[in-house]
């Protein structure tokens, strides 16, 4: 259930986000009246071989446009009349242009009719970051909260002169507001923390690499967070061994638990065991003693004792807020895209393919997280789409430009072998991105 619960988040994401930069190169079609025959949401064909495995899950003629639901579900797109694509090539074209094709059109309208899946996916992403601002509002640990125990410090942290307990009250020299601006600071290059450890100031650089490590999801820092015992799961040994909502576990057998990252070690340790637990509750200390499953769990969910901030933010602090958030992400695109060049991370840990994504949509439905992560790739598939690449947007719009500098419009040809070229690519890239996506699920 839980994977169908991660597949079904992402293809509702993949359906709005496809769907809505199709839209986007449609509307800037039907402005400047150029026919579009069809108008899909994934494919309909074996893609990139758009004669093979033709068939749609649904579809609909109205006027000259076909609209349906492809059974191919890593993209989609609208087949504009006039316009070498992924749907036909040159010697589809070879006809007189007719007035309501893409190739009679003035390079300007072109330009627009290419740029406009990119604007629909920055609008997109502005509107459901405020949406999200707006309806959910900002929770987050404050400084001065995490600062009353500190960060615990995993392996990771501790290897570049970080402990647990540690405090940070500087980030990069100057001051900041949450824990979330600690982790922001991990993308950042020549990252300085200043900490306090035991009533004296040190100053801890963070290595540019460390991204890298930070990326493949190796634990690093995290504020120490005190929890209690949530609900119980039905038919799991903590239920069973008498656990109760609202306890406090303080010890496993002779280990002492302050902290949720202090259990989560030590329960790991004891997968396919018998412990005993040291409880409070209320006035009372109780010994209960579960098995630990073979994945070193016992059942319950745990409840953070750490008291969140919640700022609640009005119809128009949260647009600014949350397209200052949207707008963002594009040049932290860029900037990642530059620490891969420099070495500072590899591509197969910053790069995620769709099963990475499903697994961030997580196992559990959460409208909040949904949202957020949708309006983050809504932003980033228009930064992706903008890259220079054959057969995306980006490439596209190259040529276009290239026209209209030069007044040279390039053959249909030429648009057809650039597109197989970029064709190539995508596919080289996916195949990877694939791989990548199954080994770091499966090995990691």
């Amino acid at each position: 259930m839980a994977i169908l619960t991660m597949i079904g988040q992402l293809l509702l994401a993949l359906t709005i986000l496809v769907g809505l930069h199709e839209f986007g190169h449609f509307i800037f079609a039907r402005i400047f009246g150029i026919r579009v025959n069809k108008f899909y949401i994934f494919f309909d064909f074996l893609f990139p071989l758009p004669n093979v495995l033709n068939f749609a899950l649904w579809k609909k003629k109205s006027g000259d446009t076909e609209y349906g639901l492809g059974w191919f579900p890593l993209g989609g797109y609208v087949d504009i009349a006039g316009m070498v694509d992924e749907t036909k090539d040159a010697s589809q074209l070879a006809a007189v242009p007719e007035p309501y094709e893409f190739r009679s059109k003035p390079a300007w309208q072109r330009l627009f009719v290419m740029l406009g899946g990119i604007i629909v996916n920055i609008i997109l992403g502005v509107l459901i970051f405020w949406g999200v601002k707006y309806y959910w509002g900002e929770e987050y640990y404050s400084k001065a909260e995490v600062n009353k125990l500190g960060y615990y410090a995993h392996p990771l942290a501790q290897e570049i002169g970080l402990k647990t307990g540690d405090k940070i009250i500087k980030v990069n020299g100057e001051d900041y507001e949450s824990s979330g601006d600690v982790r922001a600071a991990l993308m950042q290059e020549n990252t300085n923390f200043t900490i306090e450890r035991n009533g004296e100031v040190k100053e801890i650089p963070v290595p540019n690499d460390l991204i890298d490590k930070v990326a493949s999801k190796v634990p690093f820092m995290e504020p120490i967070l005190p929890f209690k015992v949530g609900k119980i799961a039905d038919g799991m040994p903590a239920g069973a061994a008498g656990l109760k909502e609202g306890d406090k576990i303080v010890k496993i057998d002779s280990t002492p638990i302050v902290c949720f990252q202090d259990f989560q070690a030590a329960i790991k340790k004891q997968a396919g065991k018998k412990v005993e637990l040291t409880v409070e509750r209320g006035n009372q200390t109780v010994k209960i003693n579960p098995t630990v499953t073979e994945e070193g769990t016992i059942g319950f969910t745990s409840e953070m004792t750490l008291t969140s901030s919640k700022r609640t933010l009005s119809f128009g602090e949260s647009f600014i807020t949350g397209a200052k958030d949207a707008l963002s992400v594009i040049p932290n695109q860029i900037q990642g895209f530059g620490r891969i060049f420099k070495g500072h991370i590899s591509a197969g840990n910053a790069v995620s393919g769709p099963v990475g994504l499903a697994q961030m949509y997580g196992k559990s439905w959460d409208w909040e997280r949904f949202w957020g992560l949708t309006g983050l790739l809504s932003m980033g598939l228009a930064f992706m789409n903008a890259l220079p690449i054959p057969a995306l947007d980006g490439g596209h719009v190259l040529v276009l430009l290239y026209e209209m500098i030069t007044r040279r419009k390039p053959s249909e040809k030429f648009m057809e072998r650039t597109q197989q070229v970029g064709t190539f690519i995508l596919l080289t890239l996916m195949v990877l991105v694939l791989f990548n996506d199954t080994f770091k699920a499966l090995f990691k």
